[in-house]
């Protein structure tokens, strides 16, 4: 399972569960859960529910055989740079994924290694590390959990291995091919013109699925999704809230569940904001939202530097590059080129029962991972849309620590409940959806 946060455009395998956050593709954030273990793509998400509609139906033959025959390219059985290919095989979507990865030499020495899902867009992923010895080959990346063990072949042209991105590892063999041979990778989709205002040119509005798994939202290709989403969850992410700054909404703002498809009217793949502008259009033009913002003191979370500092990685990536905010399981978070703004966002539009201010005073962009139990107060919108349910702490010595434990000592950040003035929606006027 898997939610995100993320922007670009990215498909995950397997059984999609809503999200709450992965936007892949530039800066753009979506929300999903995604059970299976699998997910490929740390950018504009795929919304959550859809399977893998880029990817060519499996084929008979096992993953990694079916990739085409290559050209002669220099081999060496010590040498790991150049191309190589191969496919992925997902058997709980039934899919196959072309994978690509190139890799050349550091300039610090060692390796780079980029990462290409081929068939869910061209926006390479970077390894965090590389390693080759002995013939054995590892690489992980770390913005979406994912990590890759191989075995060279004697003579150099293949590599016969496993991608793990949960608890269950899929065959990945490769095989070493040219640039004129390999497969060709699709143009990423360029960002949204920064000054641009975006609202859905056209979008149908339809009741979810009864009793459909999971929850999200996001960009697949040029169409906006959502996933069994109600309007409280729109509001909270088109405003960057949490639903307990949303005031005086009736009971069917929390309960009734709508999947949402449209495309946007400016090309191109839209930033947070942008998404906030999608969402906030989506709302007034086919829920008749009218309201007025207010200020009122609120229960909410703080999060500050806890002592000793922070202890994240600074992210490479920049604004206009993919975020990713995603969990492979409930308090199995991993966070990529995110600022703390967007940390907290994440996190209250995820996994707390309140808002969640930042107060650490950061401002750059962090990679990093998560790793807690969460208490019967976390995960309260997502609860009933996951099986199963992540067992409590209880007497096991292995389990995680507490979010209070964790992030100091995980990432050197602190949480802590208080009351500070904050913004808050009143609702003054909203409709069940307008007719398609």
């Amino acid at each position: 399972m898997i939610m995100k946060w993320m922007d670009g455009n990215s498909d995950c395998a397997g059984k999609t569960l809503p999200r709450l956050a992965r936007l892949r593709g530039a800066a753009s954030m979506a929300v999903m859960l995604i059970a299976g273990g699998i997910c490929l793509r740390a950018q504009a998400a795929t919304a959550a529910g859809q399977s893998v509609p880029a990817a060519a139906p499996a084929s008979s033959q096992s993953a990694g055989q079916n990739a085409p025959a290559a050209p002669t390219a220099p081999t060496s059985p010590t040498d790991l740079t150049g191309i190589w290919q191969g496919t992925l095989h997902i058997p709980q979507a039934n899919r196959d994924l072309r994978i690509e990865i190139k890799v050349t030499k550091a300039d610090a020495g060692g390796y780079k290694t980029a990462f290409y899902s081929i068939d869910q867009g061209g926006q390479p992923l970077a390894a965090s590390k590389t390693s080759f010895e002995g013939g054995a080959v590892a690489f992980s990346i770390d913005v979406i959990g994912g990590k890759y063990d191989g075995k060279m072949s004697p003579d150099g042209k293949t590599i016969a291995g496993t991608w793990s991105q949960g608890p269950n590892p899929l065959a990945l063999n490769l095989e070493r091919t040219t640039e004129d041979a390999a497969w060709p990778i699709p143009e990423p989709i360029k960002p949204m013109a920064a000054d641009a205002h975006p609202t859905l040119d056209v979008a149908t509005v339809k009741p979810s699925t009864p009793g459909a798994q999971g929850k999200g939202f996001g960009f697949q290709g040029t169409h906006f999704r959502t996933f069994n989403f109600n309007v409280n969850d729109m509001i909270a992410i088109g405003f960057g809230l949490h639903a307990k700054q949303i005031i005086g909404a009736p009971d069917w703002l929390g309960t009734d569940l709508y999947d949402v498809d449209g495309v946007p009217d400016v090309p191109g793949r839209p930033n947070i904001k942008q998404m906030g502008d999608i969402l906030q259009g989506l709302l007034k033009d086919r829920f008749a939202l009218k309201y007025h913002r207010e200020q009122r003191e609120l229960p909410v979370y703080v999060i500050q530097v806890a002592a000793g500092g922070p202890k994240m990685k600074e992210s490479a990536g920049g604004a206009s590059d993919p975020q990713a905010f995603g969990f492979r399981g409930l308090g199995d978070l991993i966070v990529g080129n995110m600022t703390m703004k967007d940390f907290a966002m994440g996190m209250q539009s995820a996994v707390t029962d309140k808002p969640v201010v930042d107060q650490t005073g950061l401002t750059g962009r962090y990679d990093f991972t998560l790793k807690w139990t969460p208490d019967d107060s976390q995960f309260a919108q997502f609860r009933s849309a996951v099986s199963p349910q992540p067992p409590a702490a209880g007497d096991n010595p292995n389990a995680p620590p507490s979010l209070y434990t964790a992030m100091p000592e995980q990432i050197g950040l602190k949480i802590t409940a208080t009351k500070a003035m904050d913004d808050v929606i009143v609702i003054d006027h909203v409709e069940k959806p307008s007719a398609n």
